[in-house]
């Protein structure tokens, strides 16, 4: 232990189980303000985002981007060539990433702030008592930022067969040749283009009858028609029956009353996730729970425990690394200085990372329609955007929406290659309501993706192909 003085009677000032993106935010936090801090972690430091999720998966996807680039070159000029994949080396070279980034944003910030650690797994006893292993811990204050795991569908013959989930799926060592996904929403898209650009055939089966079904229907349409075009099957409006391995994976499901099978190498199974509070005995630290699992709390990050915090996917916010650590950071902020700031997701930006990539901030046309909120849409194609046109990748638009009769943006919807890029520009925009004349005032350098966003802007009242280039 350090010697930092405690709480009186306590071991510690916060003592948080969980050790990852939240978890960290919380410690730094809480070092920062003088408090003695201990970690306890069942598993690896770090959490799901560094060693199963953010990281390997997005070097994956980068790694399947630039092997697609040299199979189909967008100029004509340019031969396509055979794109050799060494698999082996490339989850080498992943497995080397994360564990570099695990040491230097993970394990070194311990010894940096002067953090506790202890592996073990966590289980109050009390309210301000937890045994983890060996080791029984009192504190004044708790922060349980234990994450979430995949959430295993009730699917007849699935836990009889040995199928892969979302975190699993990247420790593979040899790339499958066919792979079944069950989902589709972000994860299971994201995986689906990945795994199809490295070699394998893929087969999205999904319950709802569109892909992403939050997002508006010319968006996911869109998107599944180019995910079409690469070779990845996708069937909508499925029912899955039964599942079963004899080698290979059998997967029984009906669509429009008809039964129907597909078969691969391997399954993987992208349904969500679920908050993991089993094990942590919460009863007796008297922490409630929502019917879904998830902790409840208040918009401080406070449980009906009063000195007892929750962040990250374990209380079901949205699922983002980003949010997670705003959520730490802000329930130890509340701990110690009185509950003083409320998380705030009015204007929260995310990014599904297929190519093109959705991006999206604010309100779309389907939930303002579900507020009963009136908007107008201004929507421009990207073959209309000059940055998209030399770069000869035209794929997918850029549609912003404002109150019916307003001057600001309220939302934004955008279908693109590094269409995540924008989001910053429209979400200061929605954030500080920038009327959409200074908006479309500002610079926006020619030939850079962000003059997307000048050019939509001027869709609302003007034709922008009978525009000049950089004209008003």
């Amino acid at each position: 232990m350090n010697d930092r003085a405690a709480s009186s009677n306590n071991d510690y000032d916060l003592v948080i189980i969980g050790s990852g993106a939240a978890s960290f935010a919380g410690a730094i936090r809480a070092a920062e303000m003088g408090k003695r801090v201990a970690m306890v972690e069942r598993g690896t430091v770090g959490g799901t985002c560094v060693n199963y999720g953010c990281v390997p998966s997005k070097t994956l996807i980068r790694a399947a981007e630039a092997r697609q680039k040299i199979l189909r070159p967008n100029f004509k000029a340019v031969a396509g060539g055979t794109a050799q994949l060494d698999f082996k080396e490339l989850i080498r070279q992943k497995d080397e990433l994360v564990r570099g980034l695990r040491k230097a944003k993970y394990q070194n910030v311990l010894e940096s702030y002067k953090i506790d650690f202890i592996a073990g797994e966590a289980s109050f006893v009390s309210p301000h008592e937890i045994i983890a292993g060996n080791h029984r811990l009192r504190a004044a204050f708790f922060l349980i930022a234990t994450g979430g795991s995949p959430h295993i569908p009730a699917i007849s013959g699935l836990r009889e067969v040995k199928f892969l989930t979302s975190t699993s799926a990247f420790e593979l060592r040899q790339l499958p040749s066919s792979i079944v996904i069950i989902g589709g929403r972000y994860i299971a898209l994201e995986v689906a283009q990945m795994f199809q650009r490295l070699g394998s055939q893929v087969t999205v089966l999904q319950r709802s009858a569109r892909i992403l079904p939050s997002e508006d229907p010319d968006l996911t349409e869109e998107l599944a028609g180019y995910l079409r075009a690469e070779g990845v099957n996708i069937i909508t409006g499925v029912t899955c029956g039964r599942i079963s391995q004899a080698g290979e994976f059998k997967v029984s499901f009906t669509k429009d009353g008809k039964q129907q099978e597909v078969r691969a190498e391997q399954l993987i199974v992208a349904t969500g996730r679920r908050a993991n509070t089993s094990g942590l005995n919460l009863k007796a630290a008297e922490v409630e729970l929502n019917p879904d699992g998830t902790i409840i709390t208040n918009d401080y990050n406070q449980s009906t425990s009063g000195h007892i915090y929750a962040a990250g996917d374990v209380i079901g916010n949205p699922a983002f690394v980003y949010t997670a650590a705003a959520e730490g950071r802000l329930a130890v902020e509340n701990a110690f200085r009185g509950n003083k700031e409320r998380r705030d997701y009015g204007v929260l930006p995310y990014v599904v990372f297929t190519d093109p990539q959705v991006a999206r901030v604010g309100l779309n046309e389907l939930t303002a329609a579900e507020r009963g909120i009136e908007v107008e849409c201004a929507s421009l194609s990207l073959d209309n955007v000059p940055r998209a046109i030399a770069a000869r990748d035209t794929r997918g638009f850029i549609k912003l929406l404002k109150k019916k009769g307003g001057d600001y943006l309220v939302g934004a919807s955008i279908l693109s290659p590094e269409g995540g890029e924008l989001l910053m520009e429209v979400s200061l925009a929605i954030k500080y309501k920038i009327p959409l004349r200074d908006l479309s005032a500002m610079f926006h350098p020619y030939l850079t993706l962000s003059e997307a966003i000048k050019l939509t802007i001027q869709t609302f009242d003007k034709d922008v192909k009978k525009l000049s280039c950089c004209a008003s």
